[in-house]
């Protein structure tokens, strides 16, 4: 298994921890780099830094990049669709995925936009409120406060 998946101007490359730690890497100034490797030398310099969200725009040599950053962490929460969205098919909202209903907000009859918190789904030590993705009226509410679900269950059926 690979430690990151790097996106380097979308395209995507996965690299082990190990060939990171085999960088020559000197900080030559607030963000400026000099890398070496296999025996090639690089420029590095910070243009712009997102490192809440894993990304950077950096330079090499003079050559602007666009860097996306996944951690072992980030790939296995993307695995189990935690970054999935939610979304109407065949007027139904399906869980996205595997968790425990904590609470049901809202009720057979009514009418819903879009955004509309409908419940919230607890997975992996996190609450996840589940929005509508459009505008409806709820038919059916097919789970309960406490119910577990799995990963494309149907929870909401929508006219």
């Amino acid at each position: 298994m690979n430690d990151y998946l790097i996106k380097v101007n979308e395209e995507e490359f996965p690299v082990k921890r190990s060939h990171i730690e085999i960088l020559d890497i000197i900080k030559t100034g607030d963000l400026d780099y000099h890398v070496l490797q296999d025996n090639k030398a690089y420029n590095i310099e910070l243009l712009e830094t997102d490192f809440l969200n894993k990304r950077l725009h950096i330079s090499v040599n003079g050559n602007s990049y666009k860097i996306e950053i996944e951690d072992a962490y980030d790939m296995q929460v993307k695995d189990m669709g935690l970054f999935t969205v939610t979304s109407q098919k065949l007027n139904s909202i399906e869980a996205p995925m595997p968790g425990l209903i904590i609470d049901i907000m809202v009720e057979p009859g009514q009418e819903i936009t879009e955004g509309t918190p409908l419940l919230i789904l607890s997975a992996m030590k996190m609450e996840n409120i589940i929005l509508a993705e459009g505008d409806g009226v709820v038919k059916a509410v097919n789970v309960a406060k406490n119910e577990a679900v799995d990963k494309g269950q149907l929870i909401i059926e929508m006219e």
